[in-house]
């Protein structure tokens, strides 16, 4: 686990390395006015905690049924709700997770647009903050090689080509920051980087 520092403005980011996966999980907490939104929150230490605490979670959104991760202990510790999308709250919650409410596609949490990426599962979402121009993701894309995006191996998929169309889907957005949830973020061009990946796999 990493201490909170801020990775662009406004946004807060925290890592936990997985030594089976050789890279960083990472959490993010999004400053919002209207309160704050903390995206698939992993373990924080109990100094992390604090800092979410003394921040505000107004809400805990997942981008998808394995990034559960630490929202439960972010939610005892703040009082956040917890949200993910319809399709992936089952499985969310028989892995023990408390979820409070739905993701839909189209709405806003704090400041982001809830896109729909399914593939990886059929509720994965990410993020859009189109005024900030970053797009947030859970496991549809991942940082790694570090300064490259990547997918996860199929093998993990529920529908890798259905992944591999949502994922080109994004490139009608304005983007130019991609923050992971697995990996290494890329803070400028990464649009082009996803446009790279998108061209080397199969459609």
């Amino acid at each position: 686990m990493g201490q909170l520092r801020e990775i662009v403005s406004g946004i807060l980011t925290w890592p936990w390395f997985s030594e089976p996966h050789g890279y960083d999980f990472n959490g993010y907490l999004v400053r919002d006015p209207h309160g704050n939104v903390c995206i698939d929150p992993v373990a924080p230490g109990d100094d992390g905690l604090e800092t979410l605490a003394r921040e505000g979670v107004a809400t805990i959104a997942l981008t998808n049924r394995n990034h559960v991760r630490a929202a439960d202990a972010v939610r005892g510790r703040t009082g956040a709700r917890v949200v993910i999308h319809r399709a992936d709250a089952a499985y969310a919650r028989s892995q023990g997770a408390a979820i409070d409410g739905d993701l839909a596609p189209g709405e806003r949490v704090g400041p982001l647009v809830v896109l729909g990426v399914p593939g990886k599962s059929p509720g994965e979402v990410a993020f859009h903050w189109p005024e900030r121009r970053i797009l947030i993701v859970g496991d549809a894309i991942i940082g790694n090689p570090p300064g490259a995006c990547g997918f996860l191996r199929e093998k993990v998929m529920d529908d890798p080509p259905r992944l591999r169309a949502s994922v080109r889907e994004l490139l009608a957005l304005d983007f130019d920051v991609l923050l992971v949830g697995d990996g290494t973020s890329i803070l400028s061009g990464a649009k082009e980087r996803v446009a790279a990946l998108c061209a080397s796999v199969p459609s």
